[in-house]
């Protein structure tokens, strides 16, 4: 059960600040949505040094420019605040940020200090704000080159070789590295933004565009976006290049570089009937537009879900939708993540979990029952494979954990994902899904917990107390391991595939059917085949099955991955172009890993590689990667 903190409450009542809305060319006046901050102890987010119980950030308007040459970004943040009455003392979060004054709203100094750097795990230091009786704070500051959330590309490593690119990536706590703000899921807020960048560069966001970009007459231009609904911070996203755009419905459209925009814009041509098949699911699609931007390929992940404007890494692009999977994921955290949001990261599988079920639960629609029971056979796959690899009884396995714990996606996507489908399972699809629209409606721009979803299920969902011991609710979101009751995926969903696997496993027959398989049924054959293969058998493989010619980046990594883990040297200078064109850190991190793990073989092999590719990784690649080799 969430609750307010008793003096903001008042305040959340009484406060004046206000909206304007346009119908038929006349202003409205509107409240402003304003989230409510949750108090529980297991809400408390150690990660973030604000005070939100005391003094909280509402709004952010930023005013920014973006400066190429420098690699930086400058200007100003306004913030609105909302504060218990006699409370003159505002927490926020920042790592390196250079700032140069602090103001009220009508350009009077304040106070402020900034506090020791903690650089473990990225929480930088705190801003401490004297405010002096006023609830309007302005920043002026300057985010450092090195800024985190911001990857800086030249020319040369985007696809039409003749401007620069900026892109943010700001999950989980990166984004105070280049906004001053109360950097936590937690604490949602509505933020505009004017952002000032170089012609003829285009400039999108993750809010609604206002207008036209207006022409500051000097090689510059303004761009404007607005996000009136309550987002946790690090859904502010930004990115800027040579793009352009493409409509896919009356909602829906992405935008890429020109030569990448015919591609991209055939694999998402789903996209609008996605859009539809979730909201019959789980209810209206609340914000709007549902754009999104294949960006260069040193985005470090397969996609972030930025509302109204999803980001995506062309490694998905595979000329037959089959990776579109993908796509289904970031809208469905439009429901799951976005419109309801995990107070503290150790809840990250409310997230991710829901929106993995919520993902399958879409491909089944647009694309049929079997597709969707092969991915989900794939999932559990995953979870077998890190369970056998960590043990049942890891901490890191359990659902709900203190955040500490990186176990890929098997646990927080895929455990996640098996727990609502057992769910369903147990007390049938009506029932199931009626309960998680209402937990979308009764919770749409809040933070949650994991003890609020289940005490949400044990008074909306369960019948009695039978369906309760069978539900096994408790052991699966805060028990470590897989329970029992899990309702396991299709043993025929891959019978074939299972089939041609043992056969090569014994005969080292290869399967004639192989090209004409879904991209699933091969990702299944190839991640089962034999750990050991001599250089000929590889060979043989290869050349049978196109693996090195695949136009499929989920299936090449899979080849490579194998071929490297046998020494495979004919291998090595297609791994090579892979980890220098390609930065998604679900593909890298890997590859690097299984290089270092051979030893006085691989590991000249990666450090080689990795001389070259350092710097055109994103920050969040860069580190996984710094792990790995950092390995005895």
């Amino acid at each position: 059960m969430q609750r307010l903190a008793s003096g903001i409450a008042i305040l959340l009542a009484t406060s004046a600040c206000t909206t304007m809305e346009v119908h038929d060319g006349m202003p409205i006046v509107t409240e402003p949505m304003v989230a409510p901050i949750l108090t529980t102890p297991e809400a408390q987010d150690n990660l973030t040094y604000a005070e939100p119980e005391k003094a909280r950030v509402t709004h952010v308007a930023l005013d920014l420019a973006l400066d190429f040459a420098a690699k930086r970004v400058g200007g100003t943040a306004d913030l609105r605040i909302l504060a218990d009455p006699g409370e003159e003392r505002l927490v926020l979060d920042t790592n390196g940020l250079e700032i140069s004054r602090v103001t009220d709203h009508v350009g009077r100094d304040l106070t402020f200090e900034i506090g020791e750097q903690v650089e473990e795990g990225g929480k930088g230091a705190p801003l401490i704000v004297m405010l002096n009786g006023v609830r309007n704070v302005r920043i002026h500051y300057m985010a450092p080159a090195d800024a985190e959330a911001l990857q800086w590309l030249s020319p040369e490593q985007t696809a039409g070789g003749e401007y620069p690119f900026l892109f943010s990536q700001g999950q989980a706590i990166l984004n105070r590295t280049w906004i001053p703000t109360q950097d936590s899921p937690g604490i949602r807020q509505t933020w505009e933004a004017r952002i000032i960048a170089p012609k003829p560069l285009d400039v999108v966001m993750s809010g609604v565009a206002q207008g036209e970009p207006e022409d500051l007459g000097d090689g510059r231009r303004a761009f404007r976006f607005i996000m009136d609904k309550p987002v946790p911070p690090y859904l502010i996203a930004i990115a800027a290049g040579d793009i352009d755009f493409r409509a896919i419905g009356p909602r829906t459209g992405v935008w890429a570089e020109p030569t990448v925009l015919p591609r991209a814009h055939a694999e998402v041509g789903d996209t609008e009937e996605m859009v539809v098949a979730a909201e019959e699911l789980y209810g209206e699609y609340r914000w709007g537009r549902y754009d999104m931007i294949v960006l260069p390929p040193a985005f470090p992940y397969g996609g972030m879900e930025n509302p109204v404007m999803t980001f995506l890494t062309p490694t998905f692009i595979a000329g037959d939708r089959s990776n579109n999977g993908l796509v289904a994921h970031e809208l469905a955290h439009s429901w799951s993540g976005n419109l309801v949001t995990n107070a503290v990261w150790g809840d990250s599988w409310l997230n991710e979990g829901v929106t993995t079920y919520f993902e399958n639960r879409i491909v089944e629609a647009v694309y049929g029952k079997k597709r969707a029971e092969q991915e989900a056979a794939l999932m559990y796959a995953n979870i077998q494979e890190v369970l056998g690899e960590v043990g049942n009884d890891a901490p890191g396995t359990a659902l709900s954990t203190d955040g500490g714990y990186e176990l890929g996606s098997a646990i927080a996507y895929d455990k996640g994902a098996f727990f609502l489908r057992t769910v369903e399972r147990i007390v049938g699809r009506e029932r199931f899904d009626a309960w998680l629209r209402q937990w979308f409606d009764n919770h749409a721009f809040q933070p949650a917990t994991s003890e609020m979803f289940y005490e949400d299920m044990m008074q909306n969902l369960v019948a009695s107390e039978a369906e309760a011991q069978a539900l096994m609710l408790r052991d699966w979101i805060f028990a470590p391991g897989l329970p029992s009751n899990v309702a396991k995926p299709d043993p025929a969903a891959f019978a074939e595939v299972d089939a041609a696997v043992a056969a090569y496993a014994d005969r080292r027959t290869i399967p004639t059917a192989y090209p004409n398989w879904t991209a699933a049924e091969q990702m299944r054959f190839l991640d089962n085949l034999p750990a050991t293969l001599s250089a000929e058998q590889l060979a043989e493989l290869d050349a049978s099955l196109g693996l090195s010619d695949t136009g499929n980046n989920e299936i090449l990594f899979l080849w490579l991955e194998m071929a490297l883990e046998n020494r495979y040297a004919p291998a090595v200078p297609l791994a090579e172009e892979f980890l220098a064109r390609v930065g998604r850190a679900k593909f890298v991190r890997p590859l690097f890993g299984v290089l270092w793990d051979q030893g006085d073989w691989g590991r000249p092999i990666a450090q080689r590689i990795y001389a070259k590719t350092h710097d055109t990784y994103h920050a969040v690649t860069r580190a996984g990667v710094d792990r790995v080799m950092a390995a005895d």
